[in-house]
This record gives structure tokens, C-alpha cells and sequence, in this order.
């Protein structure tokens, strides 16, 4: 996930912008999507408040699937997987994390 927000570094998140507004939800609120996809997994990686970023990045998700990805969470992809496979893939490990903990090599447990 942290390198989808690095990439959103260099190309701006304006479209994240617009699909908010189509939604009637204010634009600035596309910046929130550096928390969840750079600061959030840089939490996680280090061990440092590692539910919190669990959390951080399950919202993330969440929103994503919601606003952009709703039509397809019942499709699959031409390669017969799910077309959300990597969404999921975050989402649901985003929420292992938050429930299992950092683990033994946590900076902060």
C-alpha cells in the first residue's frame, strides 16, 4: 500500500478530488488518502502504533472501495479471481493486523 501512496505523491490526487464531489463530499478530504496509504503502512512497517495504523489503512480501504471499486465487488476479473482481489488483499490484511498486533518486533508494543 505505500508505494500506491508514493505514486499518488507525484500524481496528485485531484480524481480523488472529483469522486469525492460526485459524492457531495468536500475535496480536501483527498488528502487524507497520504494518511492512509504513506503514513499509515510507514506505522505498520515500523511497528510503531501498529494497530492504529492497521486501522488507518483499513479506512483507507474502505472509502476506496466505496466510492470507486462498489460496482465491482460482486465481479470477477477475465482471469476468474475476484475483481477487488488487491483491495481485499489490503483491506483484510489491514484487518488481521489491527487484530493480531505488531508481533515480537514491534518498536512500541
Amino acid at each position: 500500500m505505500l508505494l500506491h501512496g508514493i505514486g499518488k505523491l507525484y500524481s496528485g490526487v485531484g480524481w480523488i478530488a472529483q469522486e469525492l464531489a460526485s459524492h457531495n463530499l468536500p475535496g480536501f478530504l483527498a488528502y487524507g488518502v497520504f494518511i492512509g496509504e504513506i503514513i499509515a503502512p510507514l506505522m505498520v512497517i515500523l511497528g510503531l502504533h501498529t494497530r492504529v495504523g492497521a486501522v488507518l489503512m483499513a479506512g483507507n480501504m474502505l472509502v476506496a472501495i466505496v466510492l470507486v471499486h462498489m460496482g465491482q465487488i460482486f465481479s470477477l476479473s477475465k482471469s476468474g479471481g475476484w475483481a477487488l482481489e488487491l483491495q481485499g488483499f489490503f483491506l483484510f490484511t489491514a484487518l488481521a493486523i489491527f487484530f493480531l498486533g505488531a508481533g515480537r518486533y514491534a518498536v512500541r508494543n
